[in-house]
């Protein structure tokens, strides 16, 4: 056997022990330290990444559900930060369970944004100055984020196993002492942030004019003086940004 043939063997039985031969001339003992090595280091991060969802599962499900992402899923990333993201791809595409919580996928999702924030390269500067000055845009420490369940109360005191009739909107920041932090938001404040996400570099007033047009129920002046007043909120938290700087 040549090497490259060896390497998919060896790997392949490290993955799914039971349902691939031990490569050839390999002893037992020695992989089975192997694969122990390579399983914990993958729960290991799962574990530390997915806390919440972690709590959730007794040992034995946790195992199970470890496991059949670390043997069914490829990874496209030799790198362990992009683990987390590899585990949430194989949740919303190819994890097929009846068993599993309703609101799995979406809690794995918020758990990720809130790792991917904590690493994420740049640094929060609250707002100084006048805001209807400058162009503005969503920081790029910051996500907008809409779920069926409320995500950011799961716990194992709190399950909701059928979908709420209300959504849930929130924006996931990473503050100025580097730590990650939510807010839970109205309809229109997700929509507003949502144009300043897909339309950057406008005033403060032209997001609000386009605003009024989405919900033309609500007074135009009434508006303007709120949506003024959540710009500045979000802008004193690093949320909303200059694209010009300060």
């Amino acid at each position: 056997m040549n090497f490259q043939a060896h390497q998919s063997a060896f790997a392949a039985y490290i993955r799914n022990p039971d349902h691939n031969p031990i490569p050839e001339g390999s002893r037992y003992e020695r992989m089975a330290v192997y694969r122990e090595l390579f399983f914990n280091n993958i729960t290991g991060f799962l574990t530390a990444n997915f806390p919440v969802l972690h709590r959730l599962m007794d040992d034995d499900a946790w195992q199970r559900l470890s496991q059949d992402f670390f043997s069914q899923h490829v990874c496209h990333t030799p790198h362990f930060s992009e683990i987390s993201e590899e585990f949430l791809s194989y949740l919303q595409n190819e994890r097929h369970c009846a068993d599993d919580l309703p609101f799995m996928v979406e809690l794995a999702h918020y758990e990720w944004i809130e790792m991917a924030l904590s690493i994420a390269h740049g640094v929060n500067t609250p707002w100084v100055g006048n805001l209807k000055e400058k162009p503005l845009q969503l920081s790029p420490l910051a996500c907008v984020l809409a779920y069926q369940f409320p995500v950011h109360r799961i716990s194992p005191e709190f399950l909701p196993m059928t979908t709420p009739e209300q959504a849930t909107f929130l924006v996931v920041y990473r503050d100025a002492d580097d730590n990650v932090q939510f807010l839970e938001i109205t309809p229109l404040t997700y929509q507003l942030l949502q144009l300043l996400q897909e339309q950057p570099e406008q005033l403060a007033q032209d997001y609000l004019t386009q605003l009024a047009q989405l919900f033309p129920a609500i007074n135009q002046e009434v508006l303007n003086q709120n949506g003024e007043a959540i710009l500045m909120h979000l802008a004193t938290r690093g949320v909303v940004v200059s694209t010009t700087g300060y």
